[in-house]
C-alpha cells in the first residue's frame, strides 16, 4: 500500500514538474514573439521613413526649364536608376525638365552618422559657390540643398560631373508604400520609355 501511495506521490510530482515546465517554455515563446514582432515593426518603420524621399516641388532660383525635354512634364517615363529601394522600374510622371549640370558627390552629413558615398545628384543650382562654371571633380563644395537629413550646409568634394536635363518625377515604389512625389533629381539617361 504504502509502495502504490509512493508511485502516485512520484507520477503526481512528474506530472506537476512537466506542466510547469512546459507552462514556462509557452511563456517563453509568447515573450519570445513579442519582441521579434515588435523589432520588426520597428526595423519596417524606419525602412519605410528611409523609403519616403518625396519633397517641396520648389526649386532653386536659377534653375531654367529645359527646351524641349525628351520627357515632357506629364508624360510617364520608367526609372532605371536603383539610387534608393523601389526606384528601378518604377512608372514615373514627370513634373518638371531643367537644364543644369548634376553632380555625383560625397559628404560628411551635417548631422553626424556615416560618410555619404557617391550621392546622385545635386545639381549646379543647389551648390553654394557654383556659379555658372561647371565644378571640377575633387572640388570641395558647401551644399544648399536639403534632399536628405543633414545635406544642406554640408561640405562636399565633387566626384563627377554630367551636363544634362534632370527631371523631378513622381512614382510609386515597385517595393510598396507611399507615392514618392517631387523627387529631385532622375537624369536623361535613368529614364526609358513606356
Amino acid at each position: 500500500m504504502m509502495k502504490k501511495k509512493n508511485m502516485i506521490a512520484l507520477t503526481f510530482f512528474i506530472l506537476s514538474s512537466l506542466l510547469v515546465a512546459c507552462s514556462n517554455n509557452e511563456n517563453m515563446k509568447v515573450e519570445t514573439n513579442k519582441e521579434s514582432s515588435n523589432m520588426n515593426s520597428e526595423s519596417e518603420e524606419s525602412m519605410e521613413e528611409g523609403m519616403n524621399h518625396s519633397g517641396s516641388k520648389d526649386i532653386p532660383d536659377r534653375l531654367e526649364e529645359a527646351n524641349n525635354p525628351t520627357y515632357e512634364i506629364g508624360s510617364k517615363a520608367n526609372i532605371t536608376a536603383n539610387h534608393m529601394k523601389g526606384m528601378e522600374g518604377a512608372e514615373a510622371t514627370i513634373k518638371g525638365a531643367y537644364q543644369t549640370t548634376a553632380y555625383v558627390i560625397s559628404y560628411p552629413p551635417t548631422t553626424g552618422g556615416k560618410m555619404v558615398e557617391d550621392h546622385k545628384w545635386v545639381i549646379q543650382e543647389e551648390i553654394e559657390e557654383a556659379g555658372e562654371q561647371r565644378l571640377e571633380e575633387g572640388m570641395e563644395v558647401t551644399l544648399t540643398a536639403s534632399h536628405m537629413k543633414g545635406m544642406k550646409g554640408a561640405k562636399a568634394t565633387i566626384e563627377s560631373a554630367n551636363p544634362t536635363t534632370v527631371y523631378m518625377v513622381d512614382y510609386m515604389p515597385t517595393t510598396g508604400g507611399e507615392e514618392v512625389t517631387n523627387h529631385k533629381w532622375v537624369t536623361e539617361s535613368e529614364l526609358t520609355v513606356n
